[in-house]
């Protein structure tokens, strides 16, 4: 691999005696890895089913490397939701930033979706969880992954973090950045990443990080905790970034990062000003973990000032929420509570989480769990709603064992048979675990699967 000179020339500066040991990783294979989604079911109980080879990743409780060859993106499971791949050092930033019951939770810059994925297992469907990017093309993707694994109280937008500031000041008791970044930690993993690292680059994303920055801190709630990372390895977009955003918001403080993650420390001598309180930021080096290179800060905003919002509850009296509590009441074994924050947009109805602000004005891509769409008098289901469910949520299920030749040909999108099953709307399981919606008539499933989502 050809690496630009004035890069490696900085990097031998900075490792010193470390840098040939870095440039030999260079050589070795890139890791891969996948996060078991516990929205769906533990890590313990995955690996119990011994699907793939797997090994632990140290840092993340619910992280595994697998081998190359493995193909999890091709089985069934993948598409039930189970698990999200993830190369293993990016499971670092959301791993570290402590999750509890209740939390009002930020990805400030989210597509794909991997951290907010992460997230909202930890937040185990409690709090409120806002996962943002700014290119609204990005989100496509951000929005399938976060149905895809059954997250329900999510709010999914595509705005710049200044817009967000405005109305969201003082909200968010946890707040996740993962910044634009020169990558340069991805660099064996995807080598085109070199083709675009340059001086202009560089600074463009160091403008970019701080504008971030003091954006995440407007939105922090007193004794929030702000997680702030990249996959890089300059220190301007690193340890200068955080001593610089320290400097200048002085209700901040850097907090320790459990030393059990093994990872190294910030380091001190590569800020202006020696700031030993920088070595409590947190490196990942592919020359000495078994991952790429990753950097994560975390922050704690002490303060006293509180910022209180207009809490919005839509007071959704339109008579077609009857018509989905008559499918819920005849398919589901979930009583959903009539005085929930229900909300039509066109003709889909979807459900938010409490206790979140006015949206008006902010480009939402996704308004919480998107329940279905009406079409006419009746109403259709979602494939976020089955994405959702667990089994014995489900009055009619047609599961199959993970075998049968029927799973695949009903994920690319096939009609199949299924004996014994009453007519009417039924929910298509993989070994129990809900793939999507089908309509059994006489002993066959017409199939409901989502269409961009279809085995190929």
């Amino acid at each position: 691999m050809e690496l630009p000179f004035k890069y490696t020339e900085k990097m031998k500066t900075l490792l010193g005696g470390e840098f040939d040991e870095y440039m030999a990783s260079f050589d070795d294979s890139r890791f891969y890895g996948l996060r078991i989604n516990t929205l769906k079911l533990s890590a313990e109980e995955f690996e119990k089913k011994n699907i793939f080879s797997l090994k632990k990743v140290h840092w993340c409780d619910t992280g595994f490397y697998y081998e190359e060859n493995a193909r999890p993106a091709k089985h069934p499971y993948y598409h039930a939701g189970l698990y999200y791949l993830q190369e293993p050092s990016a499971m670092s930033s959301a791993e570290v930033l402590p999750i509890e019951e209740g939390d009002r939770v930020l990805d400030l810059c989210a597509a794909p979706g991997g951290k907010t994925t992460q997230l909202a297992a930890k937040m185990q469907g409690s709090g409120v969880l806002v996962s943002n990017d700014i290119s609204a093309g990005r989100t496509k993707a951000l929005v399938k992954n976060v149905e895809l694994m059954g997250i329900k109280n999510a709010i999914v937008t595509s705005e710049t973090p200044e817009k967000l500031a405005s109305k969201f000041e003082g909200y968010f008791t946890k707040i996740l950045v993962d910044a634009p970044c020169s990558g340069e930690g991805m660099f064996r993993k995807e080598p085109d990443i070199i083709k675009s690292w340059n001086d202009e680059m560089l600074d463009f994303c160091v403008s970019e990080q701080e504008k971030i920055l003091e954006s995440a801190a407007k939105m922090l709630a007193p004794d929030g905790m702000l997680l702030y990372s990249t996959c890089t390895f300059n220190p301007d977009e690193d340890e200068r970034m955080i001593e610089k955003f320290l400097e200048s918001h002085q209700e901040f403080s850097l907090c320790n990062i459990d030393e059990k993650y093994g990872f190294d420390k910030g380091r001190k001598e590569w800020t202006e000003t020696g700031n030993a309180e920088i070595e409590k930021c947190a490196r990942l080096w592919p020359h000495k973990i078994d991952g790429e290179g990753h950097f994560v800060a975390l922050l704690k905003k002490n303060s006293t000032a509180s910022n209180l919002l207009n809490i919005e509850k839509t007071n959704c009296k339109d008579k077609r929420l009857n018509i989905f509590f008559e499918f819920a009441d005849k398919n589901l074994n979930i009583n959903f509570d009539k005085n929930a924050n229900y909300q039509f947009i066109n003709d889909g109805l979807y459900m938010l989480p409490e206790d979140i602000p006015s949206l008006k004005g902010i480009r939402v891509m996704r308004s919480g769990m998107y329940l279905g769409e009406f079409k006419k008098d009746r109403f259709e289901p979602s494939q976020h709603l089955a994405m959702c469910l667990k089994k014995e949520e489900i009055k009619v299920c047609a599961d199959m064992a993970l075998e049968d030749e029927r799973v695949i040909r009903y994920l690319k999108g096939e009609t199949v048979d299924f004996e014994n099953i009453n007519d009417g709307w039924c929910v298509v399981c993989a070994d129990t675990f809900p793939l999507g919606w089908a309509k059994a008539q006489k002993g066959r499933l017409k199939n409901k699967y989502a269409t961009g989502w279809r085995w190929e």
